[in-house]
């Protein structure tokens, strides 16, 4: 039968209790930075930086690039 079937199916020890999750450590860094947090407000997103200064060519365009581009 179906149903002989599942009553053998096991699922680990279901008679033991959930373990409690382990206290984390205190640390200093986290906790001035969630009352800054709370003060201030969260930070800003990032962004993304455009090149400030875009560096120029260090050769002259040829005559077949300058032909080129007229074109």
């Amino acid at each position: 039968m179906i149903i002989a079937g599942l009553l053998q199916t096991s699922y680990g020890n279901m008679e033991t209790m959930a373990r409690k999750k382990k206290a984390k450590r205190f640390r200093a860094v986290t906790a001035v930075k969630e009352l800054a947090r709370e003060r201030v407000g969260a930070p800003p997103a990032g962004k993304v930086v455009l090149e400030k200064k875009k560096k120029p060519e260090k050769h002259k365009p040829t005559l077949g690039k300058l032909l080129g581009e007229s074109e």
